[in-house]
């Protein structure tokens, strides 16, 4: 008998259940249960998909050699030849895939993996290196007269650093979810390389100092803050220019004053993380930019591990092949939205792209239990604020009451373009099925934000930009999710593509969700969602969403 009977919850209490069960079996004899009682299908989908999860984690990475192709997706394709180092073996995928599948991006994947370990059969030869002013006399580059264009070689960088922005007197979440994973690549780090490097975080703002305490509990080992009650605001000069100087303090390029710090003795970080909200956008932007590298945008997904590269820009010899370690892995969604595309920022052999930076998508990593037994070194920075930088004043500010945070929800319920022919109506009957639920909220499409629909004034409080779900909006991973009336937009995917149970409700056949949801009901919004609220309050969900011949 399992310690849990899923007969005595509803689907969205079961689902954060499962994912604590890791033996198959007690899964098993759950599925047992559910099919003895009222027989639920999505809780039996739910109970066998963790079924599967758990199996597929104990019998470890699929055999390259055995492996049906055709179920796997191109990143599966990806993750699984990014641990083949046999040339020969990476050939014999080739072919099967191309005698197969024959998917582009998994013949690219392969095929570049073919590249990284056997390198490119060009004749050896040494990648000569021009200066571009020499190169491109005829062009103006204004790069040459920047006052930090520094070109380092060898340069000594370690740490990884942490953005962490607050808002309205919070911390925000996605500091604390930075602030957990940064956590867990540099205890993994320091494990493999046998290093000391630390988990750095950065606060700047009006009341810096109230946050110090609760950055330590998420994970820092140092946390260097600046206050200043004219950075209540976020401000692209002053605080581009303050996080800056802080990771050049100690280095080669410290400002005044700041040349020899006991806290830091290294160049510049090894690794940056940002929040990818509007401002840590911004500010990533800037600061990498600054520091002379680059920055891989909007990333769900962060490992460090050493990689073979055979491009000769990287190398420096073409035909040679060499193995990169300690390289920052940041995955984000590609264009197409179904798969994801991995940025490394490498070094080339006369010129250091260093801090490997990237900023982190909201609801990408779980926030960590706070440990109030933590300690870190807690650095006040001081640095004189230049009055230039505060050219404009903020006179007066309207602030939203409040803010909707859809990411803890057990349910969401969004919907798209869909409410166009009764906007109100359609808001009206997305916040009754939200009502029927305990715990749910509602969410919203880039479309329906960007729209001119008109909207009666008791639904128009609920149709505001905090509320939108995708790339630009918030990313949620509810239990169940359901979305109504959305085309399922690449954007739009990247929200919610972590739930457990995406439910769509669709009048096209065709449209892009079908392709990532785990039930899809053909039909008018205005119609199916009374009935969905119904089901949920009668405790019978389940009928609404078997298949059916209508």
């Amino acid at each position: 008998m399992p310690e849990i009977d899923p007969r005595e919850y509803e689907i969205a209490d079961l689902g954060p259940k499962l994912k604590a069960i890791e033996d198959p079996e007690e899964l098993r004899a759950m599925l047992d249960l559910e099919r003895e009682g009222d027989a639920r299908p999505p809780v039996e989908t739910l109970i066998e998909d963790r079924i599967e999860k758990v199996e597929a984690a104990e019998s470890g990475p699929p055999d390259p050699t055995a492996v049906d192709l055709a179920e796997l997706s191109t990143a599966d394709v990806a993750n699984m030849v990014r641990d083949i180092d046999d040339a020969d073996a990476l050939r014999t995928l080739l072919e099967r895939e191309r005698e197969g599948p024959d998917r582009d991006g998994a013949v690219s994947q392969i095929e570049s993996r073919i590249d990284s370990v056997e390198g490119s059969e060009e004749q050896t030869e040494a990648v000569e290196t021009v200066p571009p002013e020499e190169k491109y006399p005829e062009l103006d580059h204004p790069t040459n007269e920047k006052q930090w264009v520094e070109g380092t070689v060898g340069g000594d960088y370690r740490d990884m650093w942490v953005y962490c922005e607050t808002h309205a007197g919070e911390l925000l979440d996605v500091s604390r979810e930075m602030l957990g994973k940064a956590r867990e690549l540099m205890d993994g780090y320091n494990e493999a390389y046998g290093s000391e490097e630390r988990v750095v975080a950065v606060l700047v703002g009006a009341d810096a100092s109230d946050y110090v305490e609760e950055v330590t509990a998420h994970g820092a080992d140092l946390v260097v803050y600046h206050e200043d009650s004219r950075l209540e605001r976020f401000r692209h000069t002053p605080y581009t220019e303050i996080v800056v100087d802080m990771m050049r303090a100690g280095g080669d390029l410290a400002s005044e004053g700041h040349e020899a710090v006991d806290w830091k003795e290294y160049h510049e970080p090894r690794y940056t993380l940002f929040p990818a909200t509007n401002n840590g956008r911004d500010l990533s932007a800037l600061v990498q930019g600054a520091l002379d590298s680059g920055l891989a945008s909007d990333c769900s997904g962060l490992y460090i591990e050493s990689e073979v590269i055979s491009n000769p820009a990287k190398v420096g010899t073409a035909g040679e092949k060499k193995e990169f370690d300690r390289v920052l892995h940041m995955k984000r969604p590609d264009f197409s939205g179904f798969e994801y595309s991995t940025i490394l920022c490498i070094d080339k052999p006369n010129r250091d792209f260093h801090p490997q930076g990237a900023s982190v998508i909201p609801g990408s990593f779980d926030v960590p239990d706070p440990d109030p037994e933590r300690e870190a070194e807690v650095v006040a920075y001081d640095l004189e604020l230049d009055d230039d930088w505060f050219a404009v004043d903020v006179t007066d500010v309207a602030r939203l009451s409040g803010g909707v945070d859809l990411s803890g929800n057990d349910v969401v319920v969004a919907v798209g373009r869909g409410i166009g022919d009764d906007p109100t109506r359609g808001i009206e009957l997305a916040l009754d099925l939200v009502d029927a639920f305990e715990d749910a909220d509602l969410g919203l499409s880039r479309g329906v934000i960007t729209s001119s629909y008109a909207f009666d004034s008791h639904v128009e409080e609920y149709v505001t930009e905090e509320r939108q779900i995708g790339e630009s909006g918030q990313v949620v991973e509810p239990d169940i999710y359901i979305a109504a009336g959305i085309s399922g937009a690449v954007q739009h995917k990247v929200g919610c593509d972590e739930a457990e149970t995406i439910i769509a409700v669709n009048t096209d056949p065709e449209a892009d969700i079908r392709e990532f949801s785990d039930y899809v009901i053909e039909g008018d919004l205005f119609e199916v969602l009374p009935r969905l609220t119904e089901a949920v309050e009668t405790g019978r969900l389940a009928p609404v969403v078997e298949a059916s011949d209508d």
